[in-house]
């Protein structure tokens, strides 16, 4: 699509400089799934120099923390709101020696503000109002630095986006916000294929329904996946019996299922300009929080920290605080 290219260079972003990482021995990353481990060695190469003690913000089982304190010889307390997270994250802190702390608390509560208090919060994926609440935080109380890798923009209070900036006049509904973390770069083989199965025999199904009903599209609820080891006639009997939606009793269905694979394949095509605007939409919500601490007295650096077949979600916002105040104080 030609006339997208100017999009796509506009979206383009520069890799942040990298340091290197102590060796911290052949077990400490023990438990922790590859592809997370490689997106918290590649987020805290990508971190700069750490001059305060941490907060990990919405931090689970504390790895990226408990690696940050054994590479900087710094505590850190992890804010996290399930205590059996905490109860395993305190145990693996104190089998790798390291100074981390826990704190079973809600990021979204009171309490989390002052957590935040001289602190350089860290947040590795904090989802939709999560790490926003986190830039709320840091600039109420003057934190003196944080970095974030955002992560599911949709999952908000509202069911529209509230910029930061009032002069900011895009207006994105939750369904936009969801367009910018569909990509399936991670995705295995396998979970493309289902994903792919999914679609088509759902389509299939929706063809079959309006022929027996003559009926309008109707939206269809999650499936069980189990249903996609039958063949195409016993999902759409499950599914049928499901739905309460009786189908016609003479089905050619090797010829209704490849209909419902000839709909995927138009579906994906139509889709396709649509999925142009993914990054560049979210970008320009990385760029409302970046220019909001700009203005709330903060160096600001955005930048990828990882190539994206390892995560889609590979931006990180990073803030410094420059001066005592806010420049709009």
């Amino acid at each position: 699509l030609p006339a997208l290219k100017p999009l796509e260079d506009l979206s383009r972003l520069a890799e942040r400089d990298t340091s290197p990482l102590a060796d911290l021995g052949p077990h400490f990353a023990s438990g922790i799934p590859g592809r997370k481990w490689q997106q918290i060695t590649a987020f805290a190469a990508a971190l700069g120099q750490v001059r305060a003690p941490l907060l990990e913000w919405c931090g689970g089982k504390g790895h990226l923390g408990r690696m940050l304190a054994a590479q900087w010889h710094t505590p850190v307390l992890t804010l996290e709101h399930d205590a059996e997270l905490c109860r395993q994250g305190q145990h693996l802190a104190q089998r790798s020696r390291v100074e981390q702390m826990f704190c079973i608390e809600d990021a979204l509560s009171p309490f989390s503000e002052q957590a935040v208090t001289e602190r350089h919060a860290v947040a590795l994926h904090a989802c939709g109002e999560l790490h926003r609440t986190l830039v709320r935080h840091a600039v109420a109380v003057h934190a003196p630095a944080l970095d974030i890798a955002p992560c599911c923009y949709h999952l908000l209070g509202e069911p529209t986006y509230i910029p930061f900036n009032e002069e900011a006049r895009l207006q994105l509904e939750r369904g936009d916000l969801r367009l910018a973390v569909t990509e399936t770069m991670t995705a295995v083989g396998r979970e493309v294929r289902l994903r792919d199965q999914e679609m088509a025999w759902k389509l299939g199904f929706d063809l079959l329904r309006r022929q027996s009903t003559d009926d309008s599209y109707r939206p269809i609820k999650p499936i069980d996946k189990s249903w996609l080891k039958h063949d195409f006639a016993g999902f759409c009997s499950a599914l049928s019996e499901r739905e309460g939606q009786p189908l016609s009793e003479a089905v050619d269905w090797p010829a209704a299922e490849a209909a419902g694979w000839q709909r995927q394949r138009d579906t994906m095509r139509l889709s396709l300009p649509r999925h142009a605007f993914r990054r560049a939409i979210e970008l320009w919500l990385v760029l409302d929080l970046a220019i909001y601490l700009e203005r709330q007295g903060y160096e600001v650096a955005i930048g990828s920290f990882c190539q994206r077949e390892l995560t889609p979600r590979n931006i990180l916002i990073s803030a410094r605080r420059a001066c005592a105040k806010p420049a709009s104080a």
